[in-house]
């Protein structure tokens, strides 16, 4: 994601994802972060892009800045579902893989309002 992309992914009422227009998926619709259904991403550790239960590796995809952070506003995804997504236009180039991850749920003095997920395990 780009500078410009990483501010325009807030949840808050389902915000674009940065070159995914017309993408579908679990999390999203037409390039559109849904935030219910990152959390249940989280939550049930399920992938972002095609909903089925999450095994391992478990890949990530942001920007520089979220792979420099380790931490991720994109749900947890596989692999093969990652690639998808890195083949659109202008999509997040960074790819990361772990074996676990931890759901940050952003709190009032959080200076990142969006929950995110921060992987624990690097592969």
């Amino acid at each position: 994601m780009s500078g410009e992309a990483a501010s325009s992914t807030s949840l808050d009422g389902g915000a674009a994802l940065p070159g995914a227009r017309g993408l579908e998926g679990f999390a999203w619709d037409d390039g559109r972060l849904l935030r219910a259904r990152v959390v249940e991403c989280a939550l049930g550790r399920v992938c972002g892009g095609c909903g089925r239960p999450l095994g391992r590796p478990i890949a990530f995809v942001g920007d520089a800045e979220e792979r420099e952070r380790n931490a991720f506003h994109l749900p947890p995804l596989h692999v093969a579902c990652a690639a998808t997504l890195q083949r659109q236009p202008a999509a997040p180039a960074e790819l990361v893989t772990t074996a676990g991850f931890e759901f940050v749920r952003p709190t009032r003095d959080d200076a990142d309002p969006e929950p995110r997920f921060v992987p624990n395990s690097l592969l």
